[in-house]
């Protein structure tokens, strides 16, 4: 088990080095991780609140706010990493229903075949393996919110229920004829362009326009730099009290190259910027070298590290480097693995890297594909041999139990 935990933390130290210059991005790896791809816990974690400095972004915040009173749908699109869930919280805290659950549903975290059973939940034996009656999560989120985050994975057939729970606000679980009232909101997120997958005819456009009564759009990094200093900072705060280090400073050199570097990644790839920083820092002020900066192209990265009166090769040599021992990790933790004369050790290498990226890619299971290089359909299989998603999520009457923090809970607020 060391050596698997051995393994795991290598995999996840190597997946934050971009593979070439060209991808120049690098994704976060924050512990602890979200508890499950399903509804979350209303608490938010202290890295993840808002800053709103930047003009763009406080305008935002004046946005969400002037429609939170209301219970209008909210359609809430933007790249990874903008943090459109954050959004969805500030509203439903300053909404009327903020005593209510909050409930996160990831819809691309369940295979299709069971996605209408877990949002609007089953009697005993709708389908087999349906012992006992279960509600579904809007019926949980009932008297709050209800966050619908990547929706553009949800089947046309489960679209199509979603309507007529907008509609009606009712719910019918599978295998029942008997509508059963739900009062909530209705928040919902995607990162594609839903009025093109609607031309395509693979979104409903009735679904698009009940969704769409407010539009917001998560702001990337690159469009609110007011903010990037200062997020900087509060992730520096946060880190050092989290890994128990003293308060390091960060010189105005390195404050210029942050708000000059293109930030793929967003928050997301800041904070695992600033967090690797004060895992490697070897002083008590952070620098230029010690950023490590990707860029899409050689001319920002020049552009950037001349601006803060560096030159780029030794950071470019310093990325390789780095890159070459977090590879020398992944050996050793194998290694290490050949020496324990574990049994079935490709599969054992083959499921700890499916679960860490999949954790990785925060539940995902079309950015694990990506990584990875593989279908989709053959993530989800693998991750239903894991157990990482699965048919039922709980014998009815029975409360959940987990021996590991690889099969986290699920909860609400």
């Amino acid at each position: 088990m060391a050596a698997q935990r051995q393994i795991a933390h290598a995999f996840l130290l190597f997946l934050t080095i971009p593979t070439s210059r060209e991808q120049g991005m690098t994704h976060q790896v924050t512990w602890p991780r979200p508890s499950w791809p399903g509804p979350d816990t209303q608490a938010q974690e202290p890295a993840a609140d808002w800053v709103f400095v930047d003009p763009r972004s406080r305008a935002l915040l004046t946005e969400a706010e002037q429609v939170a009173g209301s219970d209008a749908s909210i359609l809430i699109h933007g790249e990874t990493g903008t943090g459109k869930e954050l959004i969805a919280r500030h509203i439903h805290q300053r909404s009327p229903r903020r005593d209510g659950p909050f409930v996160v549903v990831c819809c691309g975290a369940f295979s299709e075949s069971l996605v209408d059973a877990e949002l609007f939940g089953h009697e005993n034996g709708a389908f087999s393996g349906a012992f006992g009656s279960q509600a579904g999560w809007f019926e949980e989120a009932s008297g709050g919110t209800i966050f619908l985050d990547e929706i553009n994975d949800l089947p046309l057939s489960v679209q199509n229920k979603l309507l007529r729970v907008l509609q009606e606000r009712t719910v019918t679980r599978l295998g029942s004829s008997k509508p059963i009232p739900v009062d909530l909101r209705v928040l919902a997120a995607t990162t594609v362009d839903l009025e093109e997958m609607v031309r395509e005819k693979r979104f409903r456009k009735d679904l698009y326009y009940r969704l769409n009564v407010v539009a917001l759009h998560a702001l990337t990094l690159k469009e609110r730099p007011g903010d990037i200093v200062p997020l900087a900072r509060r992730f520096i705060d946060l880190y050092s009290q989290r890994l128990g280090y003293p308060q390091l400073a960060i010189t105005p050199q390195a404050e210029r190259a942050l708000e000059q570097a293109a930030w793929p990644g967003n928050v997301r790839e800041l904070e695992n910027v600033i967090h690797r920083c004060l895992l490697t820092a070897t002083g008590s002020v952070i620098d230029v070298a010690e950023l490590r900066l990707p860029a899409p192209n050689s001319e920002e990265r020049s552009a950037a590290l001349h601006l803060a009166g560096y030159d780029s090769a030794p950071a470019q040599q310093g990325g390789s480097a780095l890159a070459a021992d977090r590879q020398a990790g992944l050996r050793q933790a194998i290694r290490g693995l050949c020496e324990s004369h574990a049994g079935r050790l490709y599969q054992v290498v083959e499921d700890v890297l499916l679960s860490e990226v999949f954790r990785y890619s925060h539940y995902s299971q079309s950015e694990t594909a990506s990584i990875l290089g593989i279908s989709r359909n053959v993530v989800r299989a693998r991750l239903q041999r894991l157990g990482e998603i699965n048919g039922s999520r709980r014998a009815a009457g029975a409360a959940p139990s987990f021996s590991n923090e690889d099969n986290p809970p699920r909860s609400i607020s």
